[in-house]
């Protein structure tokens, strides 16, 4: 499984827009293409709301992807 860090620069990011900016996704509509699919987990549950605030300590998961989310 792949870990990648995201340093967080603000209280919260929509998860759509952490796959972008964490490179899994091409872009923010891919990004909620990918969270509408069912792939996405977030702390070990599915999550399906294309923006749902994601906070430092939470960790999303995406296939062997795990992104984790600390404070900047």
């Amino acid at each position: 499984m792949q870990t990648l860090e995201f340093e967080l620069d603000r209280e919260h990011v929509e998860l759509n827009q952490l796959l972008k900016l964490a490179g899994v996704a091409d872009s923010g509509g891919q990004g909620k293409a990918i969270v509408a699919s069912g792939a996405v987990s977030v702390d070990g549950a599915v999550e399906l709301r294309k923006t749902a605030k994601i906070r430092a300590g939470q960790i999303v998961r995406l296939n062997d992807v795990e992104i984790r989310v600390i404070a900047g």
